[in-house]
């Protein structure tokens, strides 16, 4: 052991003489702390990477998230005998037991506004709102029969997101950033992008909840700096800046060498992080260098113009750098009123991008290890509300479609009743689907746990089942 400091005052020679016993005789905060974070095998940092569980079919996920739920009736569930009881009571029988969020469950039945079209080889019939999204329909695989318990926007979102209502818990990005690490040394391992109105969920959508900090979502502005005081202050040059950090992390170093805190570690290097990111972050927003023929497939017309397309592309460019989470929040699908003119304009901001997402990471090769999610928190109601045009919330069935690493193609997986009221065949509900995606990832997601408050937590609580039938 090292001998104690004898140039000290009293109380400092009594503060330090505890640290120094606690720190060299391998007890105390400094070896609990190492001692846990070794039997999590926790990655050293974001920018490493962590061997999964078993062979991952995926590497990545892009996470269009279209918060405000859009309406399945109109867009992914043909329901044809809905359009012929369009305006009559739906049938006793369809609302025992049923609460609806806003209206009467007796208001009259409302028939689907827009046809739909049988799309591709495989036939699956899709919204004439969606003829991009149609020219892709071989690549994907649409789940009709997802069921949530929540029934309002934040509550669902978080849901959604987290796999509990509950604020203050990891998000689905944060569970696989801590699972498997980031192969961007210069990125986030996780980034957010947002377009439209912000989410009801807010942060806690993209939140590290009680995992370290670093596995938080960063989000990245859509115009000026990517991240907030990302540029240097006039009077400051790189050598000054770097030598500030030199210092301020030596201060760090020394503080976590005492204290053995996690987040003085997540501190450290969100600092290198920001620093890296000043040189990475504006080259990759920067689309002026894209081909012209790319930013024509996506519909971007100016390349600083802030839109769900430009995003898509950037999703497109970030895991292509190696980020390993990327989401998008676009939230304009709360048709409770004007449902026929509000999602055609919703149908024309998304479509094109979300399907050239998928074109072009399929020729770039990005596709097989990628998963790219399409979906909300809920659905709609079959039953009107705003006069003659519009739905409530509903949580019994809902569509989202997924595409990539081991997803299957040209597939419809579960089936809802003629109503689209009740899920009548494959039910999934949200736990299932975050265990089949951290499946695709190569992790268990039962042995995804994180030790919080005297308890192990994970993802899908005690819940979930994996979903083979989406399964290539």
């Amino acid at each position: 052991m090292k001998p104690i400091p004898k140039q000290l005052g009293a109380a400092q020679a009594t503060s330090l003489t505890r640290r120094w016993f606690l720190r060299e005789c391998g007890v105390g905060l400094a070896g609990i702390a190492a001692t846990s974070l070794l039997a999590q095998e926790r990655p050293a940092a974001t920018g490493s990477t962590r061997r999964p569980h078993f062979a991952p079919k995926a590497k990545s996920i892009i996470y269009l998230f279209h918060a405000g739920a859009p309406s399945h009736l109109e867009l992914f569930d043909p329901k044809p005998e809905l359009a012929r009881n369009d305006g009559r009571l739906p049938p006793a029988e369809l609302l025992q037991g049923y609460r609806a969020a806003f209206i009467n469950p007796n208001s009259a039945l409302l028939g689907p506004k827009y046809k739909f079209v049988r799309q591709g080889r495989s036939g699956i019939e899709i919204s004439e709102l969606l003829p991009h999204t149609g020219s892709i329909v071989d690549e994907l695989c649409f789940i009709r029969s997802m069921h949530t318990e929540a029934v309002n926007h934040a509550p669902g979102q978080i849901l959604m997101n987290t796999g509990s209502q509950q604020f203050g818990r990891p998000s689905f990005g944060s569970w696989t950033l801590y699972g498997l690490g980031s192969e961007s040394a210069d990125l986030p391992g996780y980034v957010v992008l947002t377009s439209a109105k912000g989410t009801s969920g807010g942060a806690s959508n993209y939140g590290c909840g009680f995992l370290p900090t670093a596995f938080g979502g960063v989000p990245f502005r859509s115009s000026g700096d990517p991240v907030l005081y990302l540029s240097n202050p006039s009077g400051i040059d790189a050598r000054a800046q770097r030598d500030s950090l030199d210092s301020l992390q030596r201060l760090n170093q020394m503080a976590l060498r005492d204290i053995g805190d996690p987040e003085i570690a997540a501190r450290i290097q969100a600092y290198e992080m920001a620093y890296r990111l000043q040189t990475s972050a504006p080259e990759l927003m920067d689309l002026s260098r894209e081909q012209r023929s790319t930013l024509d497939l996506y519909g971007i017309r100016e390349v600083n113009e802030s839109s769900y397309a430009r995003n898509c592309l950037l999703a497109r460019r970030l895991v292509e750098r190696g980020v390993r989470f990327v989401q998008l929040f676009h939230e304009a699908w709360d048709q409770h009123g004007d449902l026929t003119r509000a999602i055609r304009a919703n149908c024309d901001q998304t479509d094109r991008a979300s399907a050239a997402l998928i074109k072009d990471l399929k020729q770039r090769g990005l596709l097989d290890d990628t998963i790219v999610i399409w979906g909300g928190e809920f659905g709609r109601t079959p039953m009107v509300q705003g006069g003659n045009d519009g739905r409530d919330h509903h949580n019994r069935c809902f569509t989202i479609w997924l595409a990539g690493g081991g997803i299957r193609k040209g597939h419809v997986h579960g089936a809802t009743d003629d109503f689209g009221f009740n899920v009548v065949d494959g039910a999934v509900h949200v736990h299932d689907l975050h265990a089949t995606l951290l499946h695709l990832l190569g992790l268990d997601h039962e042995r995804l746990t994180y030790r919080f408050q005297g308890r192990d937590y994970r993802l899908t609580d005690v819940f979930g089942h994996i979903v083979t039938d989406v399964l290539a």
